[in-house]
């Protein structure tokens, strides 16, 4: 029996030999190259290409990427070194001043900002101060009707006219239902702001947001998971008992545009079948965002609004700027804690409060300084993909 096993061994070795020659060639890597290759690993997925930069930045000036501030004079910007401009209508009225504001914040700035409009079309139309041919662009519900060629083509002039001017980000398009969730027209539906009821549309969505692309102006799909309060969300705080098979159904219409859409702005409705909490401040419905694309940069609405500094305060009448410090901090950590990315806000002041805050808590604790790093990180990529970071 022994012998027998000598043999096959032998056998089987000689079939080794001879067939060596038709085997493919191993390659042994260096211990050295493997260790080398494992030391190539970025923090947050990083680039190659933005380590020096991230390296160079402080903890105070990665958390000033994730505030969107309402359109202040370039000094105070460049001072601040805010991740993002809100540009409105007014701010338009002055083309000159704009124009010359923002190229003194491009050419300054160690990082470029977002700057932000919203250029849904219909009622909610920023370019029709740039120029009067843009006075009556197609709302959502209008472009539901037009074929794709013609949708990309009408959002590349529209994009054109955005990028001329400086802006970079549009705050569109508006994915919020069509109907409610008892099968009536929605808010956004009755003011011609909605895309569709499902994912119907997603071929032409997708043909809004290439023909911005196509003028380098990236996009925003709002209002996560799905608008469909009869409430003015910005004014008082608004409730939704949409169903939760309903909302998982409004999610889908982002979810198959969440790889065309590099940003997606968060509700501030109350779903109550899913919290009392406004949508923003909801850990479980921030992660459904956040599932849909790890790399997703998750923006608030204005989180000066009305609504959500009442919700914080637990009082309804809440108006004057003079809030509570300790309620705007809450209000601040309650969102980042939510898995928000970027805040944004329309009182430049507490920008200033907002990222002293967050630098500040970075030192109390590890794991806000890695919360803060990880969007920080992932605004960063967004820009380097948008070519914003050249």
């Amino acid at each position: 029996m022994f012998l027998k096993r000598v043999a096959t061994i032998f056998l089987a070795a000689f079939a080794f030999v001879q067939a060596e020659d038709s085997l493919p060639e191993i390659q042994f890597v260096p211990l050295n190259s493997l260790t080398e290759s494992l030391e190539e690993e970025t923090p947050y997925g990083l680039p190659r290409e933005l380590m020096p930069l991230w390296d160079s930045l402080t903890i105070k000036q990665k958390a000033a990427q994730m505030v969107m501030v309402y359109m202040t004079p370039a000094d105070f910007m460049l001072k601040n070194e805010f991740g993002g401009y809100l540009v409105m209508k007014t701010h338009l009225k002055h083309l000159d001043k704009f124009r010359e504001n923002i190229r003194t914040v491009n050419d300054s700035m160690l990082i470029p900002p977002l700057v932000a409009t919203d250029q849904e079309g219909g009622l909610v139309n920023r370019i029709a101060a740039i120029d009067t041919k843009w006075e009556r662009t197609p709302s959502a519900k209008q472009m539901r009707t037009m074929s794709e060629d013609s949708i990309q083509a009408l959002a590349r002039d529209i994009g054109a006219a955005l990028n001329e001017v400086g802006i970079n980000l549009n705050l569109a398009p508006v994915l919020d239902p069509a109907k409610d969730s008892h099968g009536k027209h929605s808010f956004m539906e009755e003011s011609k702001r909605s895309w569709g009821e499902d994912t119907t549309n997603a071929s032409k969505v997708r043909a809004f947001v290439k023909g911005m692309q196509e003028s380098n102006v990236a996009c925003v799909s709002k209002h996560f998971p799905g608008y469909d309060s009869w409430s003015n969300s910005d004014h008082q705080i608004a409730v939704s008992s949409t169903p939760k098979a309903k909302i998982a159904k409004n999610v889908e219409f982002f979810k198959t545009l969440a790889g065309d859409i590099p940003v997606t702005m968060m509700s501030s409705v109350s779903f109550v079948r899913i919290s009392s909490r406004p949508a923003v401040f909801e850990p479980k419905i921030v992660k459904m965002a956040r599932d849909m694309s790890p790399e997703t940069v998750i923006l608030t609405d204005d989180l000066w609004g009305v609504s959500l500094r009442a919700w914080v305060s637990g009082n309804e009448r809440v108006r004057s700027k003079n809030y509570p410090a300790k309620d705007f901090r809450k209000l601040v950590r309650t969102a980042l804690m939510a898995g928000n990315d970027m805040f944004m806000i329309t009182y430049p002041q507490k920008a200033v409060e907002m990222v002293n805050y967050l630098a500040a808590l970075s030192k109390q604790s590890k794991y806000y300084q890695q919360r803060i790093e990880e969007s920080a990180a992932r605004i960063l990529k967004m820009k380097y993909r948008a070519g914003i970071i050249k």
